[in-house]
């Protein structure tokens, strides 16, 4: 297994930023159906800490949710900051599991996933099995970060290359177009609402794209040399100066673009 895949998280880090990462989330809720059932049944795959999972109990309060992680970091925050009943009689627990094996062993009326698909290589060989563990009339929605070439990981690569790292980063396969995104859903006989949008991000701070990507992109470089600080050290000088100069910072803060992909998918009833 790479690098990549295996990252090791920080909390902590990843919601320092948790204002603008949630806003996709929010955006891809507001495209998402009514679901089939009174009482639904929903699985969010990467819930990461839970605070955007929360979300879910607050659009369907009377939902049995489960958010998947495989991360015990993010559970641990998970479940101390966000299990329980629900406002309407519903549940929001947590569990781990590996998105890249997870199958529903019951019928989900919906199936979702914030900005996770991104580290499971093939991850598009998955959506018939979730789209088949769909209740008729079900919902599969997620959004994946769409900028990899943006400026933060064009540099990200360079910098590993130099650094004797470029195994640890998977960015070329990472996620697909738009279209084909588009022509696997509804090949899986799903109705699909496919979108891509380019957020600006205002961000403050002193470095703050760099404190973005030490949340996300950048945890498999960090896991990578965490036993080696030096190493460490050095890297993130070269980075910090890199993003500098490509993302200045202005009179209110530093403009940060980031783009990502969207899909709804609803299985037919």
């Amino acid at each position: 297994m790479s690098a990549a895949a295996t990252p090791t998280w920080d909390p902590a880090q990843y919601l320092r930023h948790a204002g603008h990462r949630a806003r996709p989330f929010t955006d891809l809720l507001a495209r998402v159906p009514d679901l089939p059932g009174e009482r639904p049944r929903i699985a969010d795959l990467g819930c990461g800490p839970g605070n955007v999972t929360a979300l879910l109990a607050e659009r369907w309060p009377t939902a049995h949710i489960t958010g998947y992680d495989n991360s015990a970091e993010m559970l641990d925050q998970a479940h101390v900051q966000h299990e329980g009943p629900s406002a309407g009689g519903g549940r929001l627990g947590f569990a781990h599991a590996d998105v890249r094996t997870w199958t529903p062993e019951e019928p989900y009326d919906l199936i979702v996933s914030n900005a996770t698909l991104q580290w499971v290589p093939g991850h598009a060989d998955r959506f018939a099995h979730w789209v088949q563990g769909l209740r008729p009339g079900g919902t599969f929605a997620f959004q994946v970060p769409g900028n990899f070439d943006a400026p933060s990981h064009r540099l990200m690569r360079d910098l590993a290359r130099r650094h004797g790292l470029a195994d640890t980063l998977r960015h070329r396969d990472a996620v697909l177009a738009p279209r084909d995104y588009l022509t696997g859903l509804t090949g899986l006989g799903c109705s699909a609402d496919v979108w891509e949008t380019t957020y600006v991000h205002l961000l403050s701070g002193e470095d703050p794209v760099l404190d973005w990507v030490k949340g996300t992109g950048l945890r498999p470089v960090l896991t990578a040399l965490a036993d080696d600080p030096e190493a460490r050290d050095a890297f993130l000088d070269d980075y910090r100066d890199a993003l500098r100069a490509a993302y200045p910072a202005g009179p209110h803060g530093t403009p940060f673009p980031f783009r990502r992909i969207f899909a709804v998918a609803r299985k037919e009833a």
